[in-house]
């Protein structure tokens, strides 16, 4: 994986505005890991997807994160220095050729990351939901069908006795249970930070979101790239390309030069 070059993120940005964010993630992936198609990183898991764009933004930006939330009791908002390493699970591995997914006492996993579990009498194979499969959900007409979608789609296969189990059959409560177990197998899918507002001293949980966060960033980046290469073409009539292959330190030394 190599970080985001000032061209990269110039370019992703421009692209990416009229995006969704499930193609802004596969579109930051596919220019860092250049080797990689598409379709494999969309078929990523989502915990997996997350922890390679966890390793991009490090290697772009920096182990160092800034953000900013909003406290749910008092409205007060709230500003956090964290770090990289501390929106890992234990068991992420970012590197695709190295990234297993630990097995537990609940769950076995197959060498193909398919998972078992048994509920309600029922005998379940499933896989973890991912791109693609966030995708099919987009057009679903509310949450409950979107729900349903997604687990139509990861549930490999449902046995009872020996007979196969339809979707439809599954009870409600068994649907939770197994939705709750792609959770546990996929910690990395849905972080959430245990915080405590300085103000009203409430303790809350709020979500990270990479894809978001990251795309934030990112485009802060982008527009304050354009502005230096505005003010040194202007200057200099330097090209964008010729400014944008210079490092992050000369080109600032050139915009102290003229005074900015």
């Amino acid at each position: 994986m190599r970080p985001l070059s000032s061209s990269d993120i110039i370019g992703l940005w421009e692209r990416g505005e009229a995006l969704h964010p499930l193609d802004r993630a596969l579109g930051l992936l596919r220019a860092a890991l250049p080797e990689s198609s598409y379709e494999n990183l969309a078929s990523l898991g989502i915990g997996r997807r997350d922890a390679l764009l966890l390793e991009l933004r490090e290697r772009t930006f920096g182990k160092k994160l800034r953000a900013y939330c909003e406290c749910p009791h008092c409205r007060n908002a709230l500003e956090m220095s964290l770090n990289v390493a501390d929106m890992r699970t234990a068991d992420s591995r970012a590197e695709t050729d190295e990234f297993k997914i630990s097995a537990t006492d609940k769950f076995e996993m197959s060498t193909t990351e398919e998972f078992e579990m048994k509920t309600m009498g029922t005998d379940i194979r499933f896989r973890l939901p991912n791109s693609l499969d966030l995708a099919a959900t987009l057009d679903c007409e509310d949450r409950d069908a979107a729900y349903r979608e997604l687990l139509g789609r990861c549930i490999l296969e449902a046995r009872s006795n020996g007979h196969p189990v339809s979707l439809e059959e599954l009870p409600d409560d068994a649907l939770q249970e197994i939705a709750d177990g792609m959770g546990e197998c996929d910690p990395q899918a849905e972080v959430l930070l245990n915080l405590n507002c300085p103000d009203c001293r409430a303790p809350f949980q709020t979500p990270f979101d990479i894809v978001h966060f990251f795309w934030i960033e990112l485009s802060v980046h982008a527009k304050r790239l354009l502005e230096e290469i505005h003010l040194l073409a202007r200057h200099y009539g330097w090209s964008e390309s010729s400014i944008l292959t210079m490092s992050a330190r000369r080109r600032q030394h050139y915009l102290d030069l003229i005074g900015t």
